[in-house]
């Protein structure tokens, strides 16, 4: 900033008046952010049912009669029995399912501000005194 003051004296009188300036500014401001998101889901079932049966069964019977009398006659009988049973039985249920998902994000921003201001100025005062002209600008 300048300034130019005059003043004189005597029978007329001058006065000047002069002011200058000038003014200059910026603003920078950056702001950035950025994130990530991850996310998994997994559901997975089984369900498994088994049965299993087995028989077996055997019977036997034997049976004899022998017989014989005093006049030497004789009889003889036999009987024989056998029986064999074998049975299996099995079952088997399986199920299965699932699900997965999968979620992944990514988001970034930035924000910038940028400002420049300048100004200026100017200033001056005349003044004269005996014919009384008043100058201003």
């Amino acid at each position: 900033m300048s300034d130019i003051e005059t003043y004189e004296g005597g029978n007329e009188v001058e006065y000047a008046d002069y002011s200058a300036g000038q003014e200059h500014g910026e603003i920078d401001q950056l702001h950035q952010a950025s994130g990530s998101e991850y996310s998994r889901d997994e559901d997975f079932n089984v369900y498994e049912q088994d049965h299993a049966a087995a028989e077996n069964t055997s019977f036997q019977q034997g049976h004899n009669v022998q017989w014989t009398d005093g006049n030497g006659a004789s009889y003889s009988e036999t009987d024989y029995t056998n029986y064999n049973h074998s049975a299996a039985e099995t079952d088997h249920i399986f199920a299965a399912s699932g699900s997965q998902s999968v979620e992944a994000s990514e988001w970034s921003e930035l924000d910038a501000l940028r400002e420049r201001f300048d100004t200026a100025f100017v200033d001056a005062t005349e003044f004269r005194g005996s014919e009384g002209e008043l100058t201003a600008k």
